[in-house]
Order: C-alpha cells, then sequence, then structure tokens
C-alpha cells in the first residue's frame, strides 16, 4: 500500500527522535563515567541486560511471541545468534562506549559512523571485487575525514586520545559486523526477538567480567540513577523502538541516511552540555564521515551484487 506524505513525516521524525535519542545517550553515558565514575563494563552490562529483557517482554506481547522461544529450536540459528551476540552485539556496544570512556560521545559516534567503510573492504577482499567510482570515493571522504577529525588538521599534533581512537575504530569494524551478519536470522525471527535476545546474552557475557552487584567507588545520587534509567529506557529501548518502527513508514535508505542525526545530535549535546571543543578542521572532518553514509546511498543503482543486497541497516546504539 502506497505511504500517504503524513506517514512518511511520521516515519521522518520517528527515524530522526531514535537516532537523536542515541546521540544524547552517548554524552549521558559520558557524564556518568566522568562525573559519577561509573564503570563502562557495568554501565553495558546494565544497560544491555534491562534493554534486553524489556524488549523480549514486548515481544511476548506481539505477534513475535512463539518466536521468542522457537529461535533456540534450531540449532544453527542459536549457535548464529551467540557469535552475533558477542562479537556484534557486545563488541559494537562495549567499543562504543569504551571510546566514549576514553574520548567523548561526538568522536565516538563518528568513528562509529566509519562502519560502512569497513563493509566496504570486506566486500572488496571477500569478493575480490574493486569498488565501484562512488565506493572508492566515499573511502578516500571517510579517511580524509577522520584525519581531519583527529588532527584538527595538524599532522604533529593528535587532539584526540589514543585509546579513543583505537576503541572507535573497533567501534566501527564491529559496526560493521553488526550490520551484515545477522541477516538471516532478522529475516526470520525479526529485529526485536534477535536483538533482545542478544542484548541478553551479551550483558549476561559481561557480567563475569565485571557482576552487577559489584557497584564499588560509583557515586550514586538521584542525578546518576535518573541519568542511568534515562540510558536504558530513552537511550536504547525507546531510540529502538522509534528507529525500526519508522522501517513501516519509510524505506530502509531514507531510515539509514536520517540515522546520521546521531552523530550530528551527539556533537551537539557534546558541545553544548559537555564542554567539548571541535575546531573547525575537526567539525570539516566530521562532516565528511557522514557525507560518506549518503555518497555511499543516494544514487545506487538497481544493479547492485547480490552481497551488496544482503546488507540491511539494523542499528542500536
Amino acid at each position: 500500500m502506497e505511504k500517504t506524505r503524513v506517514d512518511q513525516w511520521k516515519g521522518i521524525l520517528m527515524v530522526l527522535a531514535g537516532a537523536s535519542l542515541w546521540g544524547l545517550s552517548g554524552n549521558v553515558a559520558e557524564y556518568l563515567f566522568s562525573h559519577a565514575k561509573f564503570n563502562v563494563n557495568w554501565v553495558v552490562s546494565i544497560r544491555m541486560l534491562s534493554a534486553g529483557v524489556l524488549l523480549l517482554l514486548m515481544a511476548l506481547a506481539s505477534s513475535h511471541k512463539a518466536k521468542v522461544w522457537n529461535i533456540w529450536r534450531s540449532k544453527k540459528d542459536a549457535v548464529s545468534l551467540f557469535v552475533f551476540s558477542i562479537f556484534g552485539m557486545l563488541g559494537c556496544q562495549f567499543t562504543f562506549f569504551s571510546s566514549i570512556e576514553h574520548g567523548n560521545a561526538a568522536t565516538a559516534a563518528l568513528l562509529q559512523f566509519l562502519g560502512p567503510v569497513f563493509i566496504i573492504l570486506y566486500i572488496t577482499v571477500r569478493f575480490r571485487k574493486l569498488p565501484s567510482p562512488r565506493e572508492f570515493g566515499a573511502v578516500m571522504l571517510a579517511l580524509v575525514g577522520t584525519f581531519c577529525l583527529l588532527t584538527n588538521g595538524n599532522v604533529h599534533a593528535v587532539t584526540v586520545p589514543a585509546a579513543a581512537i583505537s576503541w572507535g575504530i573497533l567501534s566501527g569494524v564491529a559496526s560493521a559486523f553488526y550490520t551484515m551478519y545477522p541477516h538471516a536470522l532478522i529475516s526470520k525471527w525479526g529485529s526485536i526477538v534477535v536483538v533482545g535476545w542478544s542484548m541478553v546474552i551479551g550483558g549476561g557475557a559481561l557480567c563475569f567480567i565485571h557482576p552487577p552487584w559489584e557497584v564499588h567507588g560509583q557515586i550514586w545520587s538521584l542525578v546518576s540513577c535518573s541519568l542511568l534509567l534515562f540510558v536504558i529506557l530513552f537511550g536504547t529501548l525507546l531510540a529502538f523502538y522509534l528507529y525500526l518502527d519508522s522501517l513501516r513508514y519509510i524505506t530502509p535508505t531514507q531510515t539509514s541516511l536520517l540515522g546520521s542525526a546521531e552523530p550530528l545530535s551527539a556533537t551537539v549535546f557534546s558541545c553544548v552540555w559537555m564542554n567539548a571543543s571541535f575546531g573547525l578542521v575537526q567539525a570539516i572532518g566530521g562532516l565528511f564521515i557522514i557525507l560518506t553514509v549518503f555518497l555511499l546511498t543516494i544514487g545506487k543503482k538497481a544493479e547492485k551484487t547480490d552481497q551488496q543486497k544482503d546488507v540491511e541497516i539494523h542499528k542500536v546504539s
């Protein structure tokens, strides 16, 4: 059925709201790390476990009820779910928040946005196919943007801590894996079931490193508790719901493009709330990184390769 203009605007507003909540939640996490002394392992595990359980409860109350348990009846799908949970979901969440802990939310969000570039590199190596001129241009644009973001134009001075850069680049790699790997699982079982279980499994695995009941050194107050709840309920659960449900009204291409609101909102909130400073060259670098997504998405031909057709954007940040 053809979507009305009202439906399209509804979808646009939903994905913009969801992406903006992701950007804001990164800044909230940065505040918890720097001001309330929260441990990144603890925050990620609590965030994933809480949001995962809530997502599964939502699935049980919907038409996906049977799929919540039936996914475990297939040994192949169960193994794939575990792989995605550890290397995709947990890998993406942990590296992203670690980059925030060592740097800031804006830089972490922009470096994670390099995920599509790593997808291009993977397809090039895996299928021995040179990238198209547009894809090659996107890679070059991303490299120049990253250089500007990290150095502010001065080759002798890196303005971002090395640990933040390392975790941020790993976050981009994990984001690429997160995007490509679960396509078959999500097509068969639905996003809410796959993401819900992967959050529970990934968060549970991280509990072995930092058990949830170990809260020593953290500064508990009404503010820190409220911000933690915001990360769980608004920065994860609501953001995911808005982003996913927007696909009922607009196309995946439009959704992935509008998802660029995440690094933009993260940058704005970092400058306004966290007093982060960005030089002009850094701002241009961040813009270049965001433009890579537009370059890769706008004007795609109908004759896309089969491998590229399998790449869908299914993101939780």
